[in-house]
């Protein structure tokens, strides 16, 4: 059964707070991110201005999937993903 966009944007939250906290992450979940954007892309039910947003993050997990330091790449990201959580959240 497919989650909603409520739990895709709950899912993106998580990772990237993750991210934040842990200053590391895995290709993997940069990938997860990219399939959840794609979704909530496509998704009419989100609110139009989180699509900037969801833009900016897809970019981010892009270069995080090329990056030859994933960890580094996170790390000098913290003060956007912080960004980023809290705008999901005032938008979803």
């Amino acid at each position: 059964m497919p989650i909603n966009h409520e739990h895709q944007l709950n899912l993106l939250k998580d990772i990237l707070n993750n991210h934040q906290s842990d200053c590391c992450g895995s290709v993997s979940e940069c990938e997860q991110v990219e399939r959840l954007i794609a979704s909530l892309k496509v998704n009419g039910e989100i609110d139009s201005n989180i699509l900037p947003i969801l833009e900016e993050i897809h970019q981010y997990s892009q270069k995080g999937i090329q990056s030859a330091n994933l960890n580094q790449h996170i790390g000098s990201h913290q003060d956007q993903l912080s960004q980023w959580v809290d705008n999901i959240e005032g938008l979803s």
